[in-house]
């Protein structure tokens, strides 16, 4: 009990030095940043700093804008990411379910996979129109290929004898899956909500690009046209931190699953 205990909290002092670590590589960046911006060793006009960037999130704070836009943005992406997840596992499913659907949708998976879908944006524009819509299709299209190729590939990957042994006790088909193959898959799909993370993000924001005229893509955009670069590292800073709460909560998701 006591080396248990002993182990523990090594384990506790282990993260608090890197999480100590963590926090002063990301202050000791800012405190450069803000020194070569101030010497102009850097272009303070592109490069902006930390100090003017806090002051405008200050008074965007006040008059309520960056909510605005924050939350606008956050929503896209919630429901990119939920979207693009949900329907990569469904179509995971479906794929499993009929292995010759399978065998026949593989290459068009690949093809789809290869293609560069950002492209496909305008597209989406003219179907969904320039609304929030686009956006959020946007988002979520990029995440569907990946998130159904790898889940399904660890649907296959399920050691075979596991599932022979289901069906040496009777079990249905949904009963192998739902006991045998989802369960041994949970790991990959929390893994693949990671990387849907990124991806939700990047889709939403260059669907802001597009057509949106208020998000923190937009302020990018807006602050790009004006020369106004301290708001768009604003921007580019609130996404940062936006995507790092998300990944921070799937990853408390794959501990407790882990655990």
């Amino acid at each position: 009990m006591k080396t248990y205990k002993t182990y523990l909290q090594q384990m506790k002092v282990e993260k608090r030095r890197i999480l100590f670590f963590q926090l002063f590589i990301l202050f000791f960046l800012f405190i450069l940043w803000e020194i070569c911006a101030a010497k102009e060793w850097i272009d303070p006009l592109i490069f902006s700093q930390p100090s003017s960037i806090l002051q405008l999130m200050i008074e965007k704070i006040k008059d309520s804008s960056l909510l605005i836009h924050v939350s606008i943005t956050l929503l896209e992406t919630i429901a990119s990411f939920v979207i693009g997840t949900g329907l990569g596992i469904v179509f995971s499913f479906l794929l499993w379910w009929f292995p010759t659907s399978a065998k026949i949708s593989d290459p068009y998976l690949v093809v789809l996979n290869a293609m560069p879908k950002v492209a496909l944006g305008p597209i989406l524009i003219v179907i969904f129109g320039p609304n929030y819509l686009s956006i959020i299709m946007m988002g979520a299209l990029l995440s569907i290929i990946i998130t159904t190729i790898v889940v399904y590939r660890s649907f296959l990957d399920v050691d075979p004898n596991y599932v022979t042994v289901m069906k040496t006790f009777g079990a249905t088909k949904w009963q192998m899956f739902y006991h045998c193959i989802l369960k041994a898959s949970r790991m990959t799909i929390v893994s693949s909500l990671k990387v849907n993370i990124g991806l939700s993000w990047v889709g939403v924001i260059v669907g802001e690009f597009l057509v949106a005229k208020v998000g923190l893509g937009y302020m990018i955009i807006y602050g790009f046209q004006v020369f106004h670069f301290t708001l768009v590292w604003l921007s580019i800073i609130c996404i940062v931190i936006l995507a790092s709460v998300m990944y921070q909560i799937v990853q408390y998701c794959e501990n407790w699953l882990s655990s």
